[in-house]
């Protein structure tokens, strides 16, 4: 297994970023709103914690890093399709790696049964 999310996995590009919530279908799985979009390409992934939810960079840092741990110890759920992926914090409040683990697990599998 794969110990860390490397930068090809990432969607970065505003072209990209821009497409995806154009296109993308858009579910919630509390604490988070996931957009994703079937790409032929690597799966890529963007997390993002709003600063007008936490002022505080420490704070944003920490979801998005508990974001991409949660993503990365399940991302096997997705199997062999390919998606590119946005995965927003939506609650005003911290919640533990358990909570958001758990939604990841659930919007991962709801993603690869809708294709």
């Amino acid at each position: 297994m794969v110990n860390g999310l490397p930068k090809q996995n990432r969607l970065c590009g505003q072209l990209h970023i821009a497409q995806l919530y154009k296109e993308g279908k858009r579910f919630t799985a509390w604490p988070l709103r996931v957009t994703y979009q079937p790409s032929e390409e690597l799966t890529q992934v963007l997390v993002w914690a709003p600063k007008s939810l936490f002022k505080r960079a420490v704070q944003r840092n920490h979801l998005r890093r508990l974001m991409r741990e949660a993503y990365r110890l399940h991302q096997d759920l997705l199997g062999d399709n390919h998606y590119r992926i946005a995965f927003n914090y939506m609650d005003k409040e911290e919640q533990p790696l358990a909570v958001i683990e758990k939604a990841i697990c659930k919007s991962l599998k709801k993603i690869s049964e809708q294709s």
